[in-house]
């Protein structure tokens, strides 16, 4: 199977150069504010790339998928596969899709750590082949601009137990980047740099 991960694309879907897969997987931040026009959009535009199978996240700037997310998922459309703490499997690979990351000012899908979050995490089936989170984990690949690692901790431990093949996030965008560990491939897949312009690369990955 052929994987192709991005991330944080913030509507800019002109400037992202997605090649062809299996399955496309967007880890969040599809938009710049949330708002149903925009998820509207992103769904239009998910729909022309050629991937027999699409899975979508919202990220802390998709507030519709919070707020009004019957509403958010009608904006999506159809033929995608919106997950939020719960997964699909995809020729016998089993996804699992998340948007929390630890609290950053007011934005979307924020928690406190500690136990609000690793809540979340532990719905993380053990049986997990491919993770799609919006925030990275603690120590890997979530190197702020500021110099702090910003990464969850209680997400880390729970991917110490479940050793998921793959674990796909964004968030930080400036961290983006490959790291193979303790048999995990991490892809942090933003698109965008840490002043909103769509300089990266979609992520391929084969398992």
């Amino acid at each position: 199977m052929r994987i192709i991960a991005i991330s944080d694309t913030h509507g800019r879907m002109d400037a992202a150069d997605v090649p062809d897969g299996d399955v496309l997987l967007h880890a969040g931040d599809l938009t710049m504010r949330g708002r149903i026009e925009e998820i509207e959009r992103v769904g239009a535009w998910l729909r022309t790339l050629p991937h027999r199978h699409k899975v979508v996240i919202a990220g802390n700037h998709d507030f519709a998928f919070e707020d009004t997310p019957g509403d958010a998922r009608d904006a999506l459309g159809d033929g995608l596969t919106y997950l939020q703490d719960d997964g699909v499997t995809i020729d016998g690979l089993r996804f699992w899709g998340s948007p929390w990351q630890p609290r950053f000012f007011d934005w979307a899908f924020n928690l406190d750590r500690g136990a609000p979050l690793a809540a979340k995490w532990e719905l993380i089936p053990s049986a997990t082949d491919v993770l799609v989170t919006h925030g990275p984990p603690a120590g890997i690949l979530d190197l702020a601009v500021s110099g702090e690692h910003v990464g969850c901790a209680d997400l880390l431990q729970r991917i110490e137990t479940v050793r998921p093949r793959v674990h796909v996030f964004g968030h930080i965008h400036e961290a983006a980047g490959v790291l193979e560990h303790q048999g995990t491939t991490f892809v942090n897949a933003s698109i965008c740099d840490v002043d909103y312009r769509p300089t990266g690369t979609a992520r391929v990955i084969d398992l």
